[in-house]
């Protein structure tokens, strides 16, 4: 048998050019399915593999995808929340169907310049960072010199980097108006608006106060979005206030949760005391009780505009930012 060590050998034995061999084992399209099945059968039958990181110096290619979690105002956050879960393992699949392998890092941001040293390091092909936090002047600067990166949040006018997420104004306002036309009058909104996409959720839970006449029957408790910091400061808030809300909005299905349970250490029926409703969509909210309604976002949508919008601007491609719409998800306890 034929001694099989490099793609030229390959290249000899398939009658075809040394870059025709490398483009039909890296599975492109450019040369035909046919000649690719010739070539893949050639090496599987020598046993050959080509060296895929030489390859990769040679294009100036790693062939992964960066995916940071950027906690600046949640530090406690980790990456088993089921959010990040949710989403990372969309990403994963995303990235896995188009050739990429997935370098995660959740990164607590200590000074400016931790975006930088990770753009800077030439461990990735591009990056994908999944929350704002409270770090949308760093993503900005950087996005500026740096285009290779898509951001899972919301969006402002003027801003810099490019984003994927729903409408978190327009969210936040079907939200409260739900609960408005359940006969709430007197809401509560648990999140912390240091956050763009939370703070954008609060907006639209004004706006729908306002429509109403009851722009002071709003209060808002910055509540954690870690669990086990939120349900004790709920359960705080619930112990203080002179008069409790008939409707909580939560900036967050985590969030709706720990109020479910702080609500039932209080002996206050849901809904029949206090209505809430969370958001986010996550599908955990079903096995809640009672079932959590809650303002859905397209997490399986958003991974892929994420992925396919940095695909494109890996290949030189200008993308503009996507903001989903939000859907209302009613169940139980609402």
């Amino acid at each position: 048998m034929v001694k099989v060590r490099t793609i030229k050998d390959i290249a000899e034995l398939a009658g075809v050019s040394t870059g025709t061999v490398s483009r039909a084992l890296a599975g492109s399209e450019l040369i035909s399915k046919k000649t690719r099945e010739k070539i893949q059968a050639l090496a599987d039958e020598h046993g050959f593999r080509p060296n895929i990181m030489a390859r990769n110096l040679r294009i100036q290619r790693t062939g992964a995808i960066g995916v940071l979690i950027p906690l600046g105002h949640e530090t406690g956050q980790h990456i088993s929340d089921p959010f990040f879960i949710t989403m990372l393992g969309l990403l994963a699949d995303a990235l896995t169907e188009k050739g990429y392998d997935l370098v995660l890092s959740r990164v607590i941001p200590t000074d400016g310049n931790w975006l930088d040293r990770f753009v800077d390091s030439g461990r990735v092909d591009g990056l994908i960072v999944i929350g704002q936090s409270d770090q949308v002047a760093t993503l900005d600067r950087v996005a500026a010199r740096y285009r290779p990166l898509v951001v899972w949040g919301g969006y402002t006018e003027g801003q810099v980097h490019c984003s994927v997420g729903s409408d978190n104004r327009k969210g936040g306002y079907i939200a409260a108006k739900h609960l408005l036309e359940r006969g709430c009058s007197r809401l509560a909104f648990f999140g912390d608006p240091k956050a763009l996409e939370i703070g954008q959720r609060l907006e639209g839970c004004r706006d729908a106060m306002a429509d109403a006449g009851l722009s002071d029957r709003l209060t808002v408790l910055p509540a954690h979005l870690v669990a086990e910091a939120a349900h004790p400061d709920i359960a705080r808030f619930l112990g203080s206030v002179s008069e409790r809300p008939q409707g909580i909005v939560a900036a967050s299905d985590v969030i709706a949760m720990s109020a479910l349970r702080a609500l039932s250490e209080f002996g206050l029926a849901v809904p029949g005391d206090v209505h809430v409703i969370g958001y986010d969509g996550l599908a955990i909210c079903e096995q809640t009780v009672p079932r959590l309604s809650t303002v859905s976002q397209d997490l399986t949508q958003g991974a892929h505009h994420m992925v396919d919008m940095l695909l494109r601007r890996i290949a030189g491609e200008d993308t503009q930012s996507v903001v989903m719409e939000p859907q209302l998800i009613v169940r139980m306890s609402s």
